[in-house]
């Protein structure tokens, strides 16, 4: 059965119009449409705003004349103002979603030759998420009618079928990468688990404007990434208006209302003038509400009602206020166990968790340090002006260091960014050496207590062997030793250490290159995995 050919678009009011009988004497693209010879539609679905309802009956009367073959469906829709992007883009989205598409016996053409600017990119949108299951159709006049005397003109059809242009694919892939990284801060970071969860908070950042959940442990970045899903949401024109961030574990008492909800004047004692309160202030923007489950049932309670309603009343006052802000929450609990427990309303927890991302511990992703290390070291060099560096020598031992098993990182990347920001303050010149770093390890492993103070290699190697390494040998040695302990099998241990070279393409095989750095100490995989059993290199 052959598809029935239908075309969708707005009634111009300056093109389609035009008084009798001038308007026969030029070219109007909504009829010359329904004329072009190779093109056969069969039916019309005009859009009619206010601008354009004084024509829709004599375009109608017009199209039975020259086109009477053609079915016309006149749409009214009302739109206040045609520029802006926003009410252009609901209004549109509100038709298609009520349209009724058919597209297994019906082909649809999308006119983009009518409307304002603001309407094609619309039309363009929706087309290409396939909210409107069609392509679009350009119309244009030939030399200015001059050579074309019947005022018919041309039409191209546009497939925004992005799978047919590998260039286009390519870009938007690029694209899409460049918006995950901007969620990184630019980081390159390996882990494969966040990373695919940056990925699918990148697509929610762009596409929903539900709350967003950030759980994990304190220090784990939940602030920083908040305030990149605003500055996304910039870009992506998902918001206007600012990032106001707001410790709940602040607010106590009845501070706690007035400082999220505002208070009129005279609302308690000492409340001398009136106060906006944040979610005010959040209005157009996003708001954050960092441990969200330190807040008292009284505040959540209100907090939920803000969220769904975007209302609320200000302490003392019985005139509602409003405020259209995105919510991020974060936490350090569990919330299920504390809404188990009556210590957080299950509804709120409910509306917070459609979209919920648990942010790792730093010890959960120490093939991150790296990238995170040279981050630092060029942030505290654009910020505050100076050149700040390692030598090999040093960045092998902290980096060793950093990924032992007794390297606990408690406070995450502030642990982290503490540290870098201390080498670089005592490092000679700005050059952080052997010296500085052994000092930063001293430091970081008395912080962390008693637990960080042995590598364990005094189990397998003897005394006077450990004496004869260097501080960054033995620590990377320790890094390899934990890992084969952690292992499988010597292949699996060979993946983990030698990834990056994998990737560069520099290393052989993984499971031959261990084997041969663990005999060069005189340790074996099996005297490493089962330490009581003989299995001495020979």
């Amino acid at each position: 059965m052959q598809q029935k050919r239908v075309m969708i678009g707005f009634l111009g009011s300056k093109l389609d119009g035009g008084s009798r009988p001038k308007r026969w004497e030029r070219w109007r693209p909504s009829i010359a449409a329904c004329r072009q010879p190779d093109l056969a539609i069969e039916r019309l679905d005009l859009l009619v705003d206010n601008h354009a309802r004084s024509i829709q009956e004599t375009v109608r009367e017009d199209l039975a004349l020259v086109a009477p073959h053609v079915e016309v469906r006149m749409h009214p829709i009302d739109i206040r103002d045609s520029w802006d992007f926003a009410e252009m883009y609901g209004a549109l989205r509100d038709f298609a979603d009520g349209y009724g598409f058919d597209p297994e016996n019906e082909e649809y053409l999308v006119n983009i030759t009518t409307g304002t600017h603001t309407a094609q990119i619309c039309w363009f949108m929706l087309t290409e998420t396939r909210h409107v299951p069609g392509r679009l159709l350009q119309l244009s006049p030939i030399g200015k009618n001059r050579d074309d005397v019947d005022h018919i003109g041309k039409h191209r059809i546009i497939d925004l079928d992005l799978s047919q242009y590998d260039a286009i694919r390519t870009r938007f892939n690029v694209e899409q990468a460049d918006a995950t990284s901007f969620l990184k801060s630019g980081i390159a970071t390996k882990n494969s688990a966040f990373n695919r969860m940056i990925d699918e908070i990148e697509k929610v950042a762009i596409r929903s404007k539900a709350p967003v959940l950030l759980t994990g442990p304190t220090g784990a970045g939940k602030s920083q990434l908040a305030r990149r899903i605003h500055e996304l949401k910039l870009m992506k024109r998902q918001v206007t208006g600012a990032f106001v961030e707001v410790n709940c574990a602040t607010l106590r008492g009845d501070q706690a209302m007035s400082s999220l909800f505002g208070h009129i004047r005279g609302a308690f004692t000492g409340a001398m003038a009136p106060r906006k309160g944040l979610l005010k202030e959040a209005e157009g923007g996003v708001l954050f509400l960092d441990e969200i489950g330190e807040l008292g049932l009284d505040e959540q309670a209100m907090i939920l009602r803000a969220i769904e309603e975007k209302r609320f009343f200000p302490v003392g006052s019985d005139k509602e206020v409003s405020s259209n802000f995105q919510l991020i929450a974060g936490t350090n609990r569990d919330l299920n166990d504390e809404a188990r427990h009556g210590r957080f309303r299950g509804d709120l927890l409910a509306r917070l968790n459609l979209w919920s991302f648990r942010m790792p511990s730093l010890a959960d992703r120490r093939e991150d340090i790296e990238p995170n290390l040279d981050y630092e070291i060029q942030r505290i060099t654009r910020v505050e002006g100076r050149s700040v560096s390692f030598n090999k020598e040093a960045r092998d031992a902290y980096l060793a260091f950093s990924q032992l098993p007794t390297s606990s990182w408690d406070a995450n990347f502030r642990d982290l960014s503490a540290s870098i920001a201390r080498m670089a303050t005592l490092a000679p010149n700005g050059r952080i050496d052997a010296d500085t770093v052994e000092t930063e390890i001293q430091r970081l492993k008395s912080q962390w207590g008693a637990s960080t103070t042995g590598d364990g290699l005094e189990n397998f190697l003897e005394a006077e062997v450990l004496a004869e390494l260097d501080m960054h040998e033995r620590a990377a040695l320790a890094v390899i030793v934990s890992v084969c302990r952690q292992s499988r099998s010597l292949s699996e241990a060979g993946r983990i250490l030698f990834a990056a070279s994998r990737e560069r393409k520099t290393s052989g095989n993984d499971a031959d290159r261990l084997r041969k750095h663990l005999a060069r100490h005189g340790l074996s995989f099996d005297a490493l995995r089962y330490p009581t059993e003989d299995h001495s290199v020979r």
